[in-house]
């Protein structure tokens, strides 16, 4: 896709200075711009590269006046990190603006969709589906029997929804998300072996909720496993049967999560973090990355380590952490000098 710095000026409401007719159809850091490239000027400490800068396009604020000679077009509005953020956006949902069911797709006769729909080459919608408008889904999805999915859903290539799942609407899940898998419940048997419990239960998501690429939600063994309203989850999240999270919670990459937890709303939790099954924790919750949670949390703490202390307490407890064999030696030496006094 191609636009015109004129073009680009009309959707940002923006002022062209120079050649209001050139075309870019790539973006670039203003230190690496080339020809055909859009690029933009926000932070005063890369103003240099302005004047260096091959990018076709540069987006500036309105009291930007060049002190040397430039070759790129600007384009001048009133925030230029907004406005680049807002021309990302748009470009984003051009890109994203297909229609239309591809070959060779299966759907089954009793599957329901809405307006809009884009279904991808070889993606498969099982019995009665029910999927909403404007809903995007990418080539290879898998979704099973008795799923329903709300408005405007963007599911990407080789993400798997299993049966009974239920998605709400504005909700994007990633390339190799499975959501609805078998949670992970065995009973050890008399000879020591163990057999299989059924997952009969489900999974919902609620609106606005962003699951990561290669993220793993599974169903519940009874009820639901439930992922509230804003949630985002990164990558390679695994969250087992029966969980819950709340409202607005962020999660990074590779935390897992045991079966049975509740997570407050308004979470904060780093990259691979470990949280035992059968807790609750509060709300409004920090979690630092790699820790491990093997209690109930109240609301507003802040947790780090493993097991978990306190942020306060484990940055207190680091101190002593770093000099164990300084103290380990002191003490030697003492008990040493009393063994020799005896």
């Amino acid at each position: 896709m191609k636009f015109t710095a004129s073009q680009i000026a009309g959707i940002l409401e923006g002022d062209v200075v120079g050649n209001p007719d050139i075309e870019v159809s790539k973006l670039a850091k203003i230190e690496e711009g080339s020809d055909g490239t859009l690029t933009f000027l926000a932070n005063p400490k890369y103003t240099q590269f302005i004047y260096e800068t091959k990018a076709s396009i540069t987006i500036v604020n309105k009291d930007f006046e060049p002190e040397a000679k430039i070759t790129t077009t600007l384009i001048k509005v009133d925030d230029a990190y907004k406005a680049f953020s807002k021309l990302l956006e748009y470009y984003n949902q051009v890109k994203m603006n297909k229609s239309g069911i591809e070959q060779p797709t299966f759907i089954s006769e009793t599957a329901k969709y809405g307006d809009n729909l884009y279904l991808g080459a070889f993606s498969y919608l099982g019995d009665n589906v029910s999927i909403g408008n404007n809903v995007k889904i990418f080539p290879g999805c898998y979704i099973g029997d008795n799923v329903t999915i709300g408005d405007n859903v963007v599911l990407f290539s080789g993400a798997k929804i299993y049966s009974e799942t239920v998605i709400g609407s504005h909700c994007i899940i990633n390339s190799g998300v499975i959501i609805g898998a078998d949670g992970f419940g065995f009973a050890p048997n008399e000879k020591g072996e163990y057999n299989k419990v059924p997952q009969t239960g489900n999974v919902i998501l609620e609106d606005y909720v962003d699951v990561g690429a290669a993220t793993t939600i599974d169903r519940a063994t009874l009820g639901s496993t439930v992922i509230r309203r804003g949630v985002k989850l990164d990558n390679q999240i695994q969250i087992a049967h029966n969980v819950e999270i709340g409202k607005n919670t962020v999660i990074a990459a590779q935390t897992g999560i045991a079966g049975s937890t509740k997570i407050g709303e308004n979470c904060q939790i780093g990259g691979q973090v470990g949280i035992v099954g059968h807790i609750t924790i509060g709300n409004n919750v920090k979690v630092q990355a790699q820790s491990g949670i093997t209690r109930n949390v109240k609301d507003n703490e802040v947790l780090q380590g493993s097991p978990a202390l306190t942020y306060g307490d484990y940055n207190k407890s680091y101190v002593h952490f770093k000099n164990l064999p300084k103290i380990v030696k002191g003490l030697n030496e003492i008990e040493k000098k009393l063994n020799d006094s005896n």
